[in-house]
């Protein structure tokens, strides 16, 4: 029996609909954002438009695991919400992500105004390293110690099981999105242009 830990599920869609319907394809997207907000497991969604009277538009929406997003994804009330735009909405890309990058990714807030823009990109990978790493090692350093001395007659296979049981969701769901709060600016931050 294999032990799987749930891992948030982020999907982005890119769609293209005629600017002229703007104001439909708001309606639609809160539509669809009402009824996955009934679902379990659901975390957020958010939308942008590409530009002042661009076609092109930008949705992501988040659920906790592959098998709420599944849920959502299977569900009649997706179907219905989704054939209810035929004729309207194009849809061009589906993108998902999973996995480290996930603790990265800045807020989603909804939003329908033309000038701010698409999602930003996750930090460089050296950045997001350094504050795994910042965020690792007092942990580990704590539960080495804790483990060693409590726990110094266990062996050592068995005291690392229970470290990395306890140290992964700890990571997960407390230590990794303090610190990326309070790391934001440094994480984010564009780099400087030169000057010539």
């Amino acid at each position: 029996m294999s032990l799987t830990l749930a891992v948030p599920v982020t999907v982005a869609i890119a769609r293209r609909v005629d600017p002229s319907r703007a104001s439909e394809m708001v309606a639609w997207m809160r539509a669809g954002t009402a009824l996955a907000e009934a679902f379990p497991g659901f975390l957020g969604a958010g939308w942008v438009q590409s530009g002042p009277g661009s076609p092109d538009w930008h949705m992501l929406y988040r659920f906790a695991d592959a098998e709420t997003l599944h849920r959502w994804e299977e569900s009649p009330q997706r179907r219905w919400w989704l054939s209810s735009a035929q004729g309207i909405v194009e849809h061009t890309r589906v993108e998902r992500r999973t996995g480290i990058e996930g603790w990265f990714d800045p807020p989603l807030e909804h939003s329908v105004d033309p000038v701010e823009p698409v999602a930003p990109v996750s930090p460089p990978r050296w950045k997001q390293a350094v504050t795994i790493w910042l965020a690792f090692f007092p942990l580990s350093l704590s539960a080495t110690l804790l483990t060693s001395h409590f726990l110094a007659a266990v062996p050592l296979a068995a005291r690392v099981l229970l470290m990395t049981l306890c140290l992964t969701p700890l990571m997960t769901y407390l230590v990794l999105p303090r610190i990326t709060r309070a790391l934001h600016r440094w994480l984010h931050a564009q780099p400087a242009r030169r000057r010539d």
